[in-house]
């Protein structure tokens, strides 16, 4: 018996990937028996995201487009979730495009009762060294898994040793909704919140979550300079109100960030070798690390370049998120 499935997929300006990550969709459902719909959020686009995806769908495949304000990755997805009526929901980026194969395995393995499933993410690099990044801090971040990939589980206790996301994750659409309906950001703009790691913790405190390399994606990272930097910023905004909370292994790094960059700053204004002399520490801290773990040559490259802007990048970010709780009225020493 067929099972019924939504794609939901939130997009911002995404009209450069959409045709690809569409036609990779509709290519992988057809391997399956689903019964599936996208339903597409349009959230404040100013690119015609929603006409392009329309053009790429082309019939093949019941779409629903919900257009909303800019309100973010997170209140696209609950607008989303809203509008699916497939008992399964397939959260789905429109950076991503899906492995041929990838749903059949997922349809198979549903049937035997693993109901929650993370995808197996390969960073399209192209020999860029800002695209390696992305890759690299993912790959040891989580060595665990990616050291040998396979086909596993994990609940809250090994949360944070696997990597997951909802760049493309599937669930029962109930558990999602609520899921989305369990946490709350600690700042006050949609836009800025943490749109996967608290929603990813409790589903895992009530269910096994899958991953394996059979249910896997390729990413398009970014590869510009400004790009890079504007997603770092980001990524650090969101990293504190995902991992700045005592259940993550992150947490004490979280703590320990703030007075530590809050030193090296006022050392820095007071010499600027300070900072130059700790950006270099920190080239050649992630060039050893590249080393140790036997990278190749482009990826210690890559690290030894690309960290210390990350870490600039992010570590503004983090900042700009605790100034966010502040202003909230968030008692960040006490919550964190």
């Amino acid at each position: 018996m067929s099972a019924t499935l939504s794609v939901v997929m939130p997009v911002y300006n995404e009209a450069a990937h959409l045709p690809a990550t569409i036609e990779a969709l509709i290519v992988a459902l057809a391997k399956t028996d689903f019964d599936a719909e996208l339903v597409l959020v349009d959230d404040g686009s100013t690119d015609g995201s929603a006409d392009v995806a329309r053009a790429a769908v082309a019939g093949r495949l019941p779409l629903r487009v919900v257009s909303q304000p800019n309100r973010g990755r997170l209140e696209a997805r609950r607008a989303g979730l809203g509008a699916a009526t497939g008992e399964w929901v397939l959260l789905l980026d429109g950076r991503v495009r899906i492995e041929p194969g990838a749903l059949a395995f997922l349809r198979r393995r549903i049937a035997e009762g693993d109901r929650v499933w993370t995808s197996h993410v390969h960073v399209e690099t192209g020999c860029n060294v800002l695209a390696t990044f992305w890759k690299l801090i993912a790959e040891l971040a989580w060595a665990e898994y990616f050291d040998c990939p396979r086909t596993t589980s994990f609940g809250s206790d090994r949360f944070d040793r696997y990597p997951k996301g909802t760049t493309c994750f599937l669930a029962p659409r109930a558990l999602l909704v609520d899921a989305i309906g369990a946490v709350r950001s600690r700042y006050a703009d949609p836009r800025r919140a943490n749109d996967d790691t608290p929603i990813l913790r409790w589903i895992a405190a009530r269910e096994p979550i899958h991953i394996s390399p059979s249910f896997d994606v390729s990413y398009r990272a970014r590869t510009t300079l400004r790009s890079f930097l504007a997603h770092s910023f980001h990524r650090g905004i969101v990293f504190l109100d995902g991992h700045g909370r005592r259940e993550s292994r992150f947490f004490p790094a979280a703590v320990a960030f703030y007075p530590a960059s809050a030193l090296l700053a006022v050392a820095t204004a007071r010499s600027l070798r300070v900072g130059l002399r700790a950006a270099c520490a920190l080239s050649l801290a992630a060039a050893a690390v590249g080393l140790a773990r036997r990278r190749s040559a482009i990826e210690i490259v890559s690290l030894a370049v690309v960290t210390p802007l990350y870490a600039l990048a992010h570590g503004a970010g983090m900042w700009r998120g605790l100034t966010l709780m502040v202003l909230r009225g968030v008692r960040p020493v006490a919550r964190l």
